[in-house]
Order: structure tokens, then C-alpha cells, then sequence
């Protein structure tokens, strides 16, 4: 399938999965799975991806991982999840109304967007599985805005905006569901990240920790 996007809102927002897409961007979903200890019912990333990460749970090693994250220090946060970075695209800028669809644009045309930029990350595992993350910072003229935007995003079947292609990175397409989402909110700057897997088995509670992780990250 080609590189789509379908967001709004943790859980999978989205839109049917035959819309079209257009324009320039990314983004979301997430939900940690786990609880300290060695109890019955508890994942850890080390049982989940092979990884050596000291039995942590997911929701843990998520909630540690933002903390790098908010820091600016992306390295370390993946290194929570035992992965690295495998490469990263370069900053894209987009227009925010020609980059989106359904109740998303009509949102732009109604809240004046000030910006909107995006990256794509890769990162990978020991074994061999790599996940694709789209990480957007959406702008706008004052926090009630961009409040209204995040509320708007984290709901169910909102509308589209294009995240980068895969093949930026040299890997294959991989389509967005919004199944592992998270947003944020600095002020005017309203931050929304996804995760797929790109090659390889990586489990949906590490994805969905991932993509809740990037959402801390700050705008480059």
C-alpha cells in the first residue's frame, strides 16, 4: 500500500482506509501496557522485543523514556525501548491546509495554522525488527487553538494530514494506521506521533509506547 495516514486520535482516529491522501506530514496513537513487578499479566520490553532492559515494565520504561524525550535526548529515550535510531529524515515544512482533509482542514480553514513541520524517524532493534515514527509540531496563533486542534486529533475519525514516505528512509511503504498515537502540547505547539512497523515483529504496546514517547520530543 502506498505511505497514508489516518488520524485522529489514540486507538486508531482515522478515516476509512480507502480516503486518499495529499500534501506533506504525519502523525499518531498510544497506550502503554505493564506494571512494575514480576506478576502475572506484566510485559516487559525485554520479553516483548529480546531486548536486556533490566525487567522494566512497558509503561514504565514509556514514562522514562518521555522524561529523555522533554530533554530533547532522543537517543536515550529509544535506548529505554533497547533500540537506537537508524536514521532520520531531515526537517519538511508543509502548508497546513493543502497537507490535510475532512474535519482536520476544515479546522485549519476556520483556526489559522502558523506552522507545520515533520520528521520521520527510524529505529531499530537487535533482532532485527525497525519501527517507523512520524513526529509533527503543528503551530498556531494562541494555545486555545491549538488546545481546540488537540482535542480535535485525539478524537476518533477526524480527518488525514500526509505523513513523509517511508521511502525517504529506504524502506518500504508502510501505511499510518493511528493505532499508536500521542499528542502534546507546549502553548501554541501541539505535537502528534505515530509508530508502525517498518520490518520485522515489534509488539503494539512497544509501538504504542513509542509513538506517546515521541510526542514529548521538542520542536527541533
Amino acid at each position: 500500500m502506498a505511505d497514508g495516514r489516518r488520524i485522529g486520535g489514540a486507538g486508531g482516529g482515522s478515516d476509512p482506509a480507502n480516503k486518499s491522501n495529499a500534501g506533506a506530514v504525519l502523525l499518531a496513537g498510544v497506550v502503554a501496557v505493564g506494571a512494575l513487578g514480576g506478576g502475572a499479566g506484566v510485559s516487559t520490553i525485554g520479553e516483548l522485543t529480546g531486548g536486556a532492559t533490566g525487567g522494566q515494565s512497558v509503561s514504565v520504561r514509556k514514562a522514562e523514556g518521555r522524561k529523555d524525550a522533554k530533554r530533547g535526548d532522543a537517543d536515550a529515550a529509544w535506548r529505554r525501548f533497547s533500540m537506537r535510531e537508524k536514521r532520520r529524515s531531515t526537517l519538511q515544512r508543509a502548508e497546513c491546509v493543502a497537507s490535510s482533509f475532512g474535519q482536520v482542514q476544515e479546522y485549519f480553514l476556520r483556526h489559522r495554522c502558523t506552522s507545520m513541520d515533520s520528521i520521520l524517524i527510524a529505529v531499530e532493534d537487535d533482532s532485527g525488527g525497525t519501527a517507523l515514527i512520524s513526529v509533527v509540531w503543528v503551530g498556531f496563533a494562541t494555545a486555545r487553538d491549538a488546545g481546540g486542534f488537540k482535542r480535535l486529533m485525539d478524537k476518533h475519525a477526524t480527518g488525514d494530514v500526509t505523513p513523509l514516505p517511508a521511502s525517504l528512509l529506504g524502506l518500504p511503504a508502510t501505511t499510518f494506521h493511528g493505532h499508536n498515537y500521542g499528542s502534546d502540547q507546549d502553548r501554541t505547539v501541539v505535537t502528534v506521533a505515530e509508530a508502525e512497523a517498518a520490518t520485522g515483529h515489534l509488539p503494539a504496546e512497544v509501538l504504542d509506547a513509542l509513538a506517546e514517547t515521541a510526542a514529548a520530543l521538542p520542536k527541533p
